[in-house]
């Protein structure tokens, strides 16, 4: 009786295996004669490893690369910066690069994979070889402003940078506060987000020149005024207009030095941004040196008084720490910012 129960267990287990065989044999049939069938399994897993990624990425908070250029397109757009389009979008040291193109340029911009912060450039970070070397190789934005009787204080701007903007709003009341106890300035770098760029410059270096005592208060009252923030003609002419008539300013003087004098002055601004190195939107440059002064009245105040042999008693007065908003209009930013147009 034993020995049939075994035989008949064997005879079992030889018909599994036989069945097992011949599913496999089967199997391996079809898939030679339908190669389909493989290929939709491997699509299939494909699909499901892409559905994983793109879930995952959800869940820790980080946009998609396409999201995250059509975020920084949107925040460029809403500071008044047009006819902007993303060209590319790729990943570049944990950041994603976007390519902004603009006028026929392409402008690289960085921005976290969460969507919330972002800048302009990236520094290399390279460690030096010896401490000799490190001291021998301190770049001027490190270097400490040399102190003068009436310091020399020097802002680059493109005309329509929305930081140069933001530095401009946050300088100005200063500087008027110094009076001529400092020798101030505003350059003009060039244009790199359009012609009316070009434009606005040439009239400001217009308005410098004839009106040079209401000069400042052109500049401010044209950054805060945010009901034309783009470079259409139309608009920027009825928004010139009524600063014009506020300040006292003849439009008439102002058009001809831009049709006739302009163009010089211009060339000239252009060619000393490039003696010095400056293509960054705002740089600050005080008695010779990179200044990175914070954007609120305090910070400029304190890195004007560092600035002088013997400090003025103004530089005992606290001004606002607060920061001025990006861009034309008024209003304060929440979180500070080192932010340029250009590098």
């Amino acid at each position: 009786m034993e020995e049939e129960k075994k035989e008949h267990e064997h005879s079992e287990h030889e018909h599994t295996e036989h069945e097992s065989h011949h599913h496999k044999k089967n199997f391996t049939e079809k898939f030679r004669q339908n190669p389909w069938i493989l290929a939709t399994l491997i699509f299939g897993v494909i699909v499901l490893v892409l559905l994983i990624s793109t879930v995952t990425g959800g869940l820790t908070g980080n946009l998609s690369s396409n999201a995250a250029g059509q975020r920084l397109l949107q925040f460029y757009q809403s500071v008044g910066i047009q006819n902007l389009s993303v060209s590319d979008v790729k990943d570049v040291s944990g950041l994603y690069q976007v390519d902004l193109l603009y006028n026929g340029k392409t402008i690289p911009v960085y921005i976290t994979k969460d969507g919330k912060s972002f800048t302009e450039s990236l520094t290399p970070l390279s460690l030096p070889s010896d401490t000799s070397s490190s001291s021998s190789s301190s770049s001027s934005s490190n270097q400490q402003v040399p102190k003068s009787d009436k310091p020399k204080v020097e802002l680059y701007v493109f005309a329509y940078c929305p930081y140069g903007i933001q530095m401009e709003k946050a300088m100005i009341p200063v500087v008027k506060l110094f009076g001529n106890q400092i020798d101030f300035a505003i350059r003009q770098i060039g244009a790199m987000h359009g012609d009316f760029e070009q434009v606005e410059a040439q009239r400001q270096l217009c308005i410098n020149k004839y009106y040079p005592d209401k000069y400042l208060d052109y500049v401010l009252a044209f950054d805060s005024d945010s009901s034309c923030s783009t470079g259409d003609a139309t608009c920027v002419a009825t928004k010139t207009t009524s600063i014009y008539a506020k300040l006292g300013i003849d439009a008439s003087k102002i058009n001809s030095c831009m049709t006739s004098e302009a163009p010089a002055m211009y060339n000239a601004e252009e060619q000393n941004a490039q003696a010095q190195g400056v293509s960054g939107s705002p740089t600050l440059i005080i008695n010779g040196v990179v200044s990175n002064a914070d954007r609120s009245e305090e910070g400029v105040k304190g890195a004007i008084c560092s600035a002088f042999n013997n400090v003025p008693s103004l530089c005992s007065q606290t001004l606002s720490t607060t920061q001025e908003s990006p861009g034309f209009g008024s209003g304060s930013s929440s979180s500070s910012s080192s932010s340029q147009c250009g590098n």
